[in-house]
């Protein structure tokens, strides 16, 4: 593929959608896609190493990637921060591959303003009795339950910056259906 043709492509959805699921099958199935190791400026524990599941920073190297703006997206977790670095995801593109990232969808969306060209896919079950029946299997009690359903719906009505959605009720359909939209691309 063309280098000058390769897109960002960012698959975003609720938690329970079986977004993991389908971006390894993707992931799996195309010669013509790749993904980008995230960044971090946590600390490394014992047994990890650098540039195998993330790319670790001090505070001053994630401040400089911050201000330079090489962060297409940043998130703070459990007082660790975690991002996609712009200049990976660039170099990447340019191995001729289009770069697929699963990103949680405030993530996405930040993804979206700062790279307006990256191509955005909302996927999520079409009918919401079969994300809340997922997530009564996890749920510890009936609170946990509406809010993670609440979670999903204030995702869904912001997801308006997605370029396209894609139903996961049936995950080999959702595959299908999105390499076909990439396909287009």
């Amino acid at each position: 593929m063309d280098a000058a043709k390769t897109k960002l492509i960012v698959i975003t959805g609720p938690f329970g959608a079986g977004l993991k699921d389908i971006v390894a099958e993707l992931l799996d199935s195309g010669k013509d896609l790749t993904t980008v190791t995230p960044v971090t400026a946590r600390k490394m524990k014992d047994g990890e190493q650098n540039g195998i599941g993330f790319f670790f920073y001090d505070l001053e190297g994630w401040n400089a990637m911050k201000e330079s703006g090489d962060l297409l997206e940043a998130t703070e977790l459990a007082g660790n921060d975690y991002g996609t670095s712009r200049r990976l995801v660039k170099e990447a593109l340019q191995s001729g591959k289009h770069v697929l990232l699963l990103l949680e969808p405030e993530r996405a969306a930040q993804v979206k303003r700062n790279m307006p060209e990256a191509y955005c896919l909302y996927v999520e079950p079409a009918d919401p009795a079969q994300l809340r029946a997922r997530y009564a299997k996890t749920a510890r009690n009936s609170y946990e339950l509406t809010a993670r359903m609440e979670l999903a719906a204030e995702q869904r009505a912001e997801s308006g910056y997605c370029d396209a959605r894609v139903d996961s009720t049936d995950p080999a359909a959702a595959v299908l259906e999105i390499r076909k939209l990439i396909d287009r691309l």
